[in-house]
């Protein structure tokens, strides 16, 4: 029993993306951003199982693609689509299109890191749990500056196209994947785990976009790092 514990996790994960739409639609667009974070605990433990089971399976994979699929591309695109539908002309229309391009790039996104084996140590592109949790952020915030950059159309379009171009960027980021649990090998994602939980703790949802500028500037100096002489990539 103990293999299919990875797969019971992703279907928590695609579940928990299935009820966040939900709750958008029901008028309700904070408990369905915080549903993304239920969806990224499910996602980051399905992993976290099958490594430590050994439980690895080619349906796994696809399996854990298609939730993250809802949970991270289709569900924070509807977030967006909440926020811009009331500052656009026939938000049928612009709105969605704007919105969803996230859902779109994100189908990208995951299509290319299913058969793209340099990906197994490490991302190419933010994945999309990380564009997932930046967007989620926007109306758990109660900070009046992001408050008005909420309803801001501009704002919203400009950091569409970002995290657009961010999922499909070629640039090589670090995996939260851990080689055991001791420190020599990890202390680099030890050491953004922990500075995350403390702008988290200290900044509460506002944390989101500094935790994710931090995660690609720590996945930049471990490719700066890894490939100095005398270092091994």
């Amino acid at each position: 029993m103990v293999r299919y514990i990875p797969n019971f996790l992703t279907i928590c994960n695609l579940l928990s993306g299935c009820l966040g739409i939900v709750l958008i639609a029901e008028g309700d667009l904070n408990s369905g951003a915080y549903m993304i974070w239920v969806a990224a605990i499910f996602d980051f433990f399905d992993g976290l199982s099958a490594r430590a089971f050994r439980a690895y399976s080619s349906i796994g994979g696809e399996l854990d693609s298609l939730a993250d699929m809802v949970s991270f591309g289709v569900l924070p695109s509807f977030i967006v689509y909440e926020l811009l539908k009331n500052s656009l002309p026939d938000p049928l229309f612009y709105a969605a299109f704007i919105a969803f391009s996230i859902a779109a790039f994100s189908a990208i996104r995951l299509a290319i890191f299913n058969i793209d084996t340099r990906q197994t140590s490490s991302f190419i592109g933010l994945p999309t749990p990380a564009s997932a949790l930046l967007i989620s952020a926007l109306p758990l915030s109660d900070i009046p500056i992001v408050e008005q950059l909420m309803n801001n159309d501009i704002f919203l379009i400009v950091l569409v196209l970002v995290v657009s171009y961010l999922l499909v960027a070629r640039v090589e980021l670090m995996a939260l994947k851990f080689d055991g649990f001791g420190w020599t090998k990890n202390k680099l994602k030890y050491s953004f785990m922990l500075i995350s939980l403390v702008l988290v703790l200290i900044l509460n949802t506002i944390a989101i976009p500094l935790v994710i500028v931090l995660y690609i500037i720590f996945s930049l100096f471990k490719n700066s790092w890894q490939s100095s002489p005398g270092k091994s990539s």
